[in-house]
Parts: C-alpha cells; sequence; structure tokens
C-alpha cells in the first residue's frame, strides 16, 4: 500500500507540474511578439475586415481565461490547436516530426550513457594521473562546448574542409527516409556533451565507491582488480547514474533545438525554431507540451526503476508499510 501511496502522490504532482507549465507557456507567448492571423496569410497584407474575421473564426477575440480554460480542455481530447501557416492541426504537425527528433535523441542518449559510465569508470579506475587527467580534461571540455559551436567546428572540418561527410538534411535530394552518413555529424553533436558530463558524474560516483570500507573487504577476501570494480565498483556507481540519465532526457532535446537547426534536420527543433519565428504560437505551445509531458514521464520512469535497482529504498519501503 505505501507504493501505491507514493507513487499516486508522485502522478499527482506530476499532473500539478505539467499543469503549471501549462500555464506558464501560454501566458507568455500571449505576452510575445507575433501576429497569428499574418502568419496565416505570409507576407500578403492583411485587410481589417479580413483581419476581424479570422480573428473571430479561430476565437482570438475571445478573453484570455475563456481561452486558457477552451485550451486546456482541447488538450484533453488530444487537440493541440491548428497551425495557421502550415494549414493543418498541430498534432499532425508534430508527429509528422517527432520519428526524426527520435531518430537523433534516443541513440545520442544510449550514446552518451554508456559511453559516459564507460570513460568515467576508466578514469576512477586508472592509478595513472595522465591517462585520468586526459580523460577529465576531455570530459569538462566536452561539456562546456556548446552544442551549436560544436556542430559548426564538426561542420568546418568534416564537410568544409575534408568533404567527407554533408552538412544539411536528412537525406540526398529526393531520396525517402535518412541516409547514414546524414546522420553522424548531428548525432556527435548532441551526444558529446551530455557523454562529457556523464562521465564525469561517474567518475565522482566511483571514485567515492572504491573508497568504501566494503571495497577493501572485497580485496582481502583475494577478489581480482577487475571483479571488485565490476562486481562491487560498477554496480554501486551505477546507482546515481540511473537517475542522471533519465534527467538528462531534457538536455539531449534541449540540445537537439539548436543541432536540428544548424543541420537542417527536419524534426521537431527545427519546427519548433522556425514556429517562433513567424509567431506560430499554437505549433510553439504543442512541442513545448509535447516535451514536457515526456520529460515528466521519464522522470516517474527514473524514479521506479532507481526504486527497484536500490535496495535500500526497497527496504524503506517495505519498513514504512509495515509502520503503517
Amino acid at each position: 500500500m505505501h507504493w501505491l501511496t507514493h507513487y499516486a502522490k508522485l502522478i499527482a504532482s506530476s499532473a500539478i507540474l505539467i499543469f503549471v507549465v501549462i500555464l506558464v507557456m501560454f501566458l507568455l507567448l500571449e505576452l510575445a511578439p507575433g501576429d497569428p492571423i499574418q502568419a496565416l496569410v505570409g507576407q500578403v497584407p492583411v485587410s481589417d475586415e479580413f483581419r476581424r474575421q479570422m480573428t473571430e473564426t479561430y476565437g482570438l477575440d475571445r478573453p484570455l481565461p475563456e481561452r486558457f480554460l477552451s485550451y486546456i480542455g482541447n488538450i484533453l481530447t488530444g487537440n493541440l490547436g491548428y497551425s495557421y501557416a502550415n494549414r493543418q492541426p498541430v498534432a499532425e504537425l508534430i508527429l509528422g516530426r517527432l520519428g526524426n527528433t527520435l531518430a537523433l535523441t534516443i541513440p545520442s542518449l544510449v550514446i552518451s550513457s554508456v559511453g559516459g559510465i564507460l570513460l568515467g569508470a576508466a578514469a576512477a579506475r586508472t592509478r595513472s594521473k595522465v591517462k585520468d587527467g586526459a580523460i577529465s580534461f576531455a570530459a569538462v571540455a566536452g561539456f562546456s562546448i556548446p552544442s551549436f559551436w560544436l556542430a559548426l567546428l564538426l561542420i568546418m572540418l568534416f564537410a568544409v574542409t575534408l568533404g567527407w561527410l554533408p552538412a544539411q538534411g536528412m537525406s540526398s535530394y529526393g531520396s525517402p527516409g535518412f541516409s547514414p552518413q546524414y546522420f553522424v555529424l548531428p548525432l556527435i553533436a548532441l551526444a558529446v556533451p551530455e557523454l562529457a558530463f556523464k562521465a564525469r558524474v561517474m567518475r565522482s560516483t566511483m571514485i567515492g565507491v572504491l573508497g568504501e570500507d566494503y571495497i577493501d573487504t572485497a580485496r582481502s577476501k583475494g577478489l581480482s582488480p577487475f571483479g571488485v570494480l565490476r562486481s562491487h565498483g560498477l554496480l554501486n556507481s551505477m546507482l546515481p547514474m540511473v537517475s542522471i540519465i533519465g534527467y538528462s532526457l531534457g538536455f539531449t532535446i534541449a540540445g537537439a533545438v539548436t543541432v536540428e537547426k544548424v543541420f537542417g534536420w527536419p524534426g521537431m527543433g527545427m519546427l519548433l525554431y522556425t514556429s517562433i519565428q513567424t509567431g506560430e504560437n499554437m505549433v510553439v505551445m504543442g512541442i513545448l507540451l509535447v516535451v514536457a509531458i515526456t520529460v515528466v514521464l521519464v522522470n516517474i520512469l527514473t524514479d521506479v526503476v532507481y526504486g527497484l535497482v536500490d535496495p535500500r529504498i526497497r527496504a524503506r519501503h517495505r519498513l514504512e508499510g509495515a509502520r503503517s
């Protein structure tokens, strides 16, 4: 019963958080510059009569609280609004770009997580100051470089100077889907900063774990250094990394906005950028809402996984359940 209460509170607090995010985004976008009626027609001059008709048609003349409640009601039915410039529902527009963004973010998350764990463990295990210093310096440098600047450096080196890889798009002109060579540079630009951050966290965590008393006990029992690292050091160091990996999804999605813009990758990040430029507030709201819900759901999943892999949390829940 204590587990049910814990997760019920977690879901309720997440729902409140999403509502607050929607409210803040709605108010900020209402205050932002932009004319949705002008976005509807493009650069063509708009007459006062046409503006009045379109304002009434799309309900833009209604009071702000009424429009907000109407928007909440539409969200509950899966209606994220209508894109004036693209002449289609926002939900369909986002779904059409979601696959392209996931094609970048999911491999980036996997590569940064696995690479960060391995590099961090190698830096913590090595007794060589040169190797540890080199890995630590590379991690700090990688984390300090903004994704968009790294993307520009990659384009200058591999696309302009060497001519090995393409710099724009996801496939050659007229080809459906995406080609692997178009995928390499955006993936590197998106994965490197997160990989560097996770490597630093893993290194610090494992150094602390390797200094614990039970590590000395395992060594005194004759366990090999690799066995100590694998059975005790790595497994215990992975517990904080579960939370880090879950929370890093939001940063990966945020980094995808600039990376997609630089590489011309037709995903949600590129759509968000162009929608902000054209004043398509409904599209911006829809994308930010999808990102917010995704991050909240991943954080809930992270909490569940952390509770399953950490025996201390399981024991605490059993104890509190017995007391209640």
